[in-house]
């Protein structure tokens, strides 16, 4: 709904546990963010997770227009008065759930691809990157904090811990890099967790593409099935229509090493991978 109507005095907000809500409370960290997004006065911004505005408004005072997204009913009431308050006509509140909205109903607002902001609640995080993916021909740049684990693993390189199914899914689709480190003092409630603020550059996508996306994932989220497993044992419980000879040999086709784990494997790695055994499942032909 877009803000209309009379408003009443700002009233405090209880944050709800059960919502995952930590407030950002820091204006310096708010003006830090919106200033590296480069959106100009020309951008319309979908944001997710609005909250108190901690990005709302000063985001208003630099954008042509802002969607937000808020789950939350009565946060959105807060907001809307909020915005009112602050004179603020270029916000659209939308009492949405990000995880359940029709992206095609959101794509309405925007002629071009969606440049998004948001500071994620740490709880659904993964689940609004998953499906950002499976729209992201329609996504731009999008600036989102996260908690610092999550956001270390879409950055991710080959041969650590934090390297994973998320980190290919996710740099597959879009260029992905660390801005900013917030720490967990700047939000009320205190989270147990520092964050950060990552990139994600939908219109830069791994130069590389895939023969056929699902089985690109499939191969992916196979292998890392089992970390501690080696990649052929990983994906012998992903396809179980494969024998052990036929997948060794696939491997062997794309000069992978059977007795490696998945964690030292490039995305081309993958990428080789998932188009031989799609080729072999008959998909795409």
């Amino acid at each position: 709904m877009a803000f209309a109507g009379s408003t009443k005095p700002v009233e405090p907000f209880r944050p709800k546990k059960r919502l995952g809500q930590n407030f950002l409370v820091d204006r310096f960290i708010s003006d830090k963010i919106i200033s590296f997004s480069g959106f100009t006065h020309e951008d319309t911004i979908l944001e997710i997770g609005p909250g108190k505005g901690a990005l709302t408004l000063p985001l208003a005072g630099k954008v042509k227009h802002v969607v937000a997204v808020e789950k939350d009913g009565q946060l959105v009431d807060w907001l809307n008065n909020r915005l009112h308050q602050d004179g603020f006509n270029n916000v659209t509140l939308l009492h949405e759930d990000i995880l359940k909205v029709d992206w095609q109903t959101l794509k309405k607002y925007f002629e071009g691809r969606i440049p998004v902001i948001g500071n994620l609640p740490y709880n659904i995080s993964s689940p609004v990157l998953e499906k950002m993916c499976r729209h992201s021909q329609w996504m731009g740049q999008a600036i989102l904090m996260f908690q610092k684990e999550v956001a270390d693993r879409l950055t991710a390189t080959p041969g650590g811990k934090t390297y994973g199914a998320l980190t290919l899914l996710v740099q597959y689709h879009a260029e992905a890099f660390s801005v900013l480190k917030v720490l967990k003092g700047s939000f009320f409630p205190v989270p147990k967790v520092d964050s950060m603020v990552v990139s994600l550059d939908f219109e830069r996508p791994y130069p590389q593409r895939g023969g056929h996306e699902a089985v690109f994932k499939k191969v992916v989220k196979g292998a890392f099935s089992h970390r501690r497993k080696t990649v052929l044992n990983s994906l012998k419980g992903a396809f179980r229509d494969q024998s052990r000879e036929s997948l060794l040999s696939a491997l062997a086709a794309c000069g992978i090493d059977p007795g490696k784990r998945a964690e030292v494997l490039h995305m081309a790695d993958f990428l080789r991978l998932s188009s031989l055994l799609a080729i072999d499942n008959g998909v795409g032909r």
